[in-house]
């Protein structure tokens, strides 16, 4: 049954589950069975050998450790570690106090976190974790509900890595677009060529970097945003207070008064250092050809889920060293390390299970049915922009997955136009990475919404409700934006349509009494 309609039910049930029940694992495991059964065609002994399967090849693959998996599992646990040894040592604390005498606004927060977002793009995971530790004191402080943060966290960390040439992403795509190139004999742009071209062609991520601060700025809340920013500003709770979240401590843990803001900026610090090194380390020593090192084969080739481990070992052993100066009792260590691996493990259980349903989906060849439908249609040109910009973005939601997005959608994208007009190759390739991207700022199957959430210290289903509508209205002034390029064949056109929409958009729904 792979590569059916059927394909496609498993993670339908599984979004449509999380959303009413709220109830992630249970709706997650319900997917899970679900896609077991449907691949082995309804056995139950073969199902549970596939999810057990699945399950393995979390921690071993091709007869060795999955170093991938295993390595992003010990890098949230080392994180959760850091975050209790700086709030032990009253680095938290410090930093809130001096970020509270500078930062003074609900907004000024806000653009603190969206500009830190901005800033590290080197990777979305390692954006999403470490630009949730720096803002959540200077964001609490202004009463800006988590669920806020998870929001701006997320909506610029994968949308600024997709556009980054120099970033495991953008390494990841001109590789791909070298390759399609090549394919179809294009040699008008050269892959970082064509890539930069594309940039100005990724309608979603302008739409969603424009709206975090539009959002920010003029305090639009829709839907159950709305319920958790006034709760936050008239309560100071800036997360329901019955809901379990993620990426943090689960008691109040003691804070030294002796601790500074460098008990805070140093380990975090350490662990961008660590990591940023570890990347072009580990990139540097994979390309065999020595003569052809440059900063973009470095990226290509890095090993990003050893450079998160590496970079938070380094960090941690920063923070140990901090957390020993200030003095502080010796038995609050054991105490740091067992509260900080609790604050992680229910989003690696989360992600856990996601990893499960994705495998599982991925060999129902759900994208691949997806991809087909596009393949087999009698489309008309004008509309190719626009419909490989929906696909991508149903792909993504429904496998959790950009980059397997990308490598489905994107050599699909040079068959078609090779076959029809090549000249709508970049447009096309230019919508299916924004459709990924957007597809997966909605699905909460995906680890970078999860890892989101962590980062922010929100509820997961509070961030993938509260994120939706933002996420939808940057994807429909998109997509009116890749109708506007392929009727007319101007990008520019298409770019003036998407700058109006959102102009519009602003203008309706700003608040005349924002929020300081």
């Amino acid at each position: 049954m792979s590569g059916t309609i059927l394909s496609i039910v498993p993670p339908l049930i599984a979004i449509i589950m999380v959303i009413l029940t709220r109830r992630v694992l249970l709706s997650l495991g319900v997917g899970i069975v679900s896609a077991a059964l449907i691949l082995k065609e309804f056995s139950i002994v073969k199902s549970g050998k596939a999810i057990l399967d699945a399950i393995k090849a979390i921690f071993v693959s091709d007869g060795g450790l999955n170093t991938w998996n295993v390595y992003i599992i010990l890098f949230l646990l080392i994180l959760g570690i850091i975050t209790a040894l700086i709030s032990i040592s009253g680095g938290s604390r410090a930093f809130g106090e001096w970020a509270q005498k500078r930062v003074k606004t609900r907004v000024g927060a806000q653009f603190t976190a969206a500009l830190l977002g901005i800033l590290i793009f080197i990777d979305d995971y390692f954006n999403a974790l470490a630009v949730g530790q720096v803002s959540r004191p200077i964001t609490d402080r202004q009463k800006v509900s988590r669920a806020k943060l998870a929001y701006i966290i997320d909506s610029t960390s994968a949308p600024v890595c997709v556009v980054s040439p120099i970033s495991s992403w953008g390494a990841y795509i001109i590789a791909m677009i070298a390759t399609i190139l090549t394919t179809h004999g294009v040699t008008e742009y050269s892959p970082l060529g064509a890539f930069m071209t594309m940039v100005p062609m990724n309608y979603y991520v302008f739409a969603a970097l424009v709206l975090v601060f539009a959002v920010a700025y003029f305090n639009i809340n829709l839907g159950s945003m709305k319920v958790h920013e006034e709760r936050a500003m008239k309560t100071g709770q800036v997360v329901d207070p019955e809901k379990e979240v993620l990426g943090e401590m689960k008691e109040d843990l003691p804070s030294s008064d002796k601790g500074t803001i460098s008990n805070l900026v140093w380990p975090i610090l350490a662990l961008i250092i660590g990591t940023v090194s570890s990347m072009l380390y580990t990139g540097y020593s994979a390309i065999e050809d020595k003569a052809e090192v440059n900063i973009l084969a470095i990226f290509e080739n890095t090993d990003v889920s050893t450079s998160l481990l590496y970079g938070g070992l380094f960090g941690l052993a920063i923070t140990i060293l901090l957390f020993f100066s200030k003095g502080i009792k010796g038995s609050y260590f054991p105490l740091a390390i067992k509260e900080g691996i609790k604050s992680m493990l229910p989003a690696i259980y989360i992600l856990m299970f996601a990893w499960v349903i994705v495998d599982l989906i991925g060999q129902l060849e759900t994208g691949k049915f997806l991809a087909t439908i596009v393949e087999k249609s009698d489309l008309n040109l004008a509309y190719l922009p626009v419909v490989m910009f929906v696909l991508g973005a149903f792909m993504a939601f429904a496998t959790g997955t950009s980059w397997g997005t990308f490598g489905i959608m994107l050599p699909i994208a040079g068959e078609i136009t090779a076959a029809t007009d090549v000249n709508m190759l970049l447009p096309a390739m230019a919508a299916v990475l924004a459709g990924s991207v957007l597809g997966d700022h909605c699905s909460p199957i995906s680890d970078t919404t999860i890892l989101s959430s962590t980062g922010a210290g929100s509820h997961h289903i509070d961030h993938v409700l509260t994120q939706l509508p933002y996420a939808l209205i940057g994807g429909a002034v998109a997509a009116v934006g890749y109708l506007a390029l392929g009727i007319t064949g101007s990008s520019l056109v298409g770019f003036i349509v998407v700058c109006c929409l959102l102009f519009g958009f602003i203008f309706i729904f700003a608040k005349k009494d924002k929020i300081a």
